[in-house]
Parts: structure tokens; sequence; C-alpha cells
């Protein structure tokens, strides 16, 4: 097959900012790129903490806008001038802007948007029922709706009338051989000379709930020294540094910001906690299973259940409960590392997902 007979498959996001959905895309990319396609990575700006983990291979496309709306044109603009065989767009507003743009492009290509987030729980804003149309609208005119879970897919069934027909789960590409490697480095964090070390992952963002999880250790170390650290950047920074002073904890939490290599800390916590309010499908909870690391998550809409089986790899605990969430923690840190079959995370590996993903575009190599 020659270089124009490669099928080309574009991946469209706001940016490569470091959250789960861009880390996915990413994943994705690689995977494409090892399955014979050419990928193109098109933002609508290139900024982010993960533009340096942009594949060898791909192509960065900038559309230099200063919102993810006003690249509108310029995705349009680049399907005419492109003409990949099949688009991805992850994000919901991404995923509206990725539709209208093929429309206005009169794309011909398939046309699939994924969909990371539970439609009902993100914060009321104005003009909630106008964006919810939208996005049904749009979605509506995708060639396929993919969803990372089933508690994902229920959800946009339910809250916005979708058929089922029109939604395919496929869960992210979270364990490949890149995390694999980078799970056997060592972190560069002076907590690990003296266990147990607790790690939450994730945006500093309300939704994550990690003020729950400071709380919670509070109460831990009420009864066995342990010491927490959460990485990510966000708007709760300022918040949680003031709780950790107002608790007394400045020397047993630590929030360095964001990490590259996340993975690293995964493989060395003695237990990992997802603290968060809701989810679409937790990656670092899969991640944490994959190293073989305790897990305790937090019973919330959606993600954590499903991965768990029902908590059978690991603790439920209600919502926001911060004495339930320590007292899981405690139990999880007393009896060591599970043994967990890897036959499970099958479905997680980047192999399995490129595979649905490939098949849902109907675009072969050859």
């Amino acid at each position: 097959m020659t270089a124009a007979d490669t099928p080309r498959v574009a991946l469209f996001l706001p940016n490569l900012g470091g959250g789960g959905a861009e880390r996915v895309m990413l994943n994705l990319a690689r995977g494409l790129l090892d399955a014979g396609y050419a990928v193109d990575v098109v933002l609508a700006a290139a900024e982010g903490s993960y533009l340096e983990r942009v594949p060898d291979g791909a192509e960065l496309h900038d559309l230099h806008a200063a919102r993810t709306l006003a690249s509108l044109p310029a995705l349009a603009g680049y399907l005419r001038r492109r003409a990949p065989d099949a688009m991805v767009s992850a994000l919901s507003h991404a995923n509206v802007v990725a539709v209208w743009a093929a429309r206005l492009a009169g794309f011909q290509g398939r046309l699939l948007v994924a969909e990371h987030a539970h439609p009902g729980l993100s914060p009321r804003r104005p003009g909630g029922r106008l964006r919810r149309a939208l996005v049904r609208g749009a979605y509506r005119r995708a060639s396929r709706v993919v969803a990372v879970s089933q508690g994902v897919k229920d959800a946009w069934v339910d809250r916005l009338g979708l058929p089922e027909s029109a939604i395919e789960v496929i869960y992210n590409p979270v364990v490949t051989p890149e995390t694999r490697r980078a799970m056997t480095q060592q972190p560069d964090h002076p907590f690990f000379a003296a266990p147990p070390v607790v790690v939450g992952v994730g945006r500093l963002s309300p939704e994550k709930n990690f003020a729950n999880l400071i709380r919670a250790l509070a109460r831990v170390r009420a009864s066995r020294d342990a010491r927490l650290i959460v990485l990510g950047e966000g708007p709760e920074r300022a918040r949680l540094e003031r709780l950790v002073a107002e608790l007394g904890l400045q020397d047993a939490v630590s929030l360095p910001g964001f990490e590259d290599n996340p993975h690293a800390y995964l493989a060395r916590a003695d237990l990992f906690v997802l603290s968060s309010d809701w989810e679409g499908l937790p990656t670092a909870l899969i991640e944490a299973l994959a190293a073989g690391t305790p897990v305790v998550a937090t019973d919330c809409p959606v993600g954590p259940r499903e991965i768990l089986a029902g908590g059978e790899r690991g603790a439920l605990v209600p919502v926001g409960d911060s004495r339930a969430l320590a007292a899981a923690m405690l139990q999880a840190l007393s009896h060591g590392r599970p043994r967990v079959d890897p036959a499970w995370l099958e479905p997680f590996t980047l192999e399995n997902a490129t595979s649905r993903y490939v098949h849902a575009m109907g675009v072969a190599t050859s």
C-alpha cells in the first residue's frame, strides 16, 4: 500500500491539557499508527501538558483558535483540504463543533464522537437546556456515538433520548506497552522513603473531591501513620492547600502538581484512592489495578462500580463520606496487595480499544 492509499484518521480535541480524555486520544493515536493508519491530531489550540506526547508518525494540526467553538471554520477547512477517511472527536463541546464542521465541509467520511462524561452531573449552568438540545441534535448526525462505559451509555440514552443502537461502548485504551514500561520507573518523591503512601490522581476540580480524601487521610492518621500524594493541577489548588493547613497535614499531604509519569507513583503506592463525586470511566483507577495496587473508590456515577465488579476488585464507599472512606483505606492498607486476574484488563488494552474503534469507523487498511 502506498502512502497515498493509507487510510487517514483525524483525532479532534480542544487542546492537549493534562486530562484523561486527552491521554486516551493520544493512546488511540499510537494504536492506529501501529495498525497501519495515517493519523492527524487536530487541535483547536496546540497547547497543554501533553503536547510532547503526540506520538512519532502522527501529524499535528493547530487550528489556532481562542476557543473550541471558534475553531469551527478552521476545522471545516481542514476537512475539505485533508479529507480524512474518518474523524474521532472527544468531549461534548468539541463533539458538537466536529459535527457542525463536518456538515459545513460536506465531509463524506465516518464521524465518531466519544463521550467521556455523564450528561446530568456537571454543575448546572445557564443555557443548560439549549446545550443539551445542541448535543442531542449533533449526536444524532454523527456516524456513531462512543461511550467509554456502560454507565455513560445508559445515562445518555436516558437523559437525551438517544437510541441505544446509536451508541457503542468502547472502553478506553488505558493499558499500553508505554504505561507498563512507565510503571517500572522510580518516582522521585520523599514520601516513598517512609510508607505507607496513598496516591490520588486527577484534575484538582470540584468533581474529584480531593477535599474528602484529605479529610479521610486525617482520620486514617488517627490510627496509623500514612501520607498522601495527589497528582494533578486545577482550580481547587488554593482551597485544598487551605484545608491541608487547617487540618495540620502539611507534612503528610503533598500536591506536587501535574506529573508526566503518574504510573510510577501508582505502581509504588500502597493504596490508590478515587474520591470523586462523579466520573465517566476513571482512567487512574484502571491504571492502579493494572499496577497491582490496592484501590478504594467512591461508588459514584459512573464507572467505579463497573470497573471494580461491584466491589470484588476494590472497596466501594458512599460519595462524600470521609468516615467510610477512611475505614476502607485502613482496611486496604492492612491487607496488602491483592491478586488481580490479568484477563479482566483485556477490554482496557490498547489493542482491544484500537480494534473496536477501527471496526466502528469501518475503514480498513487493506
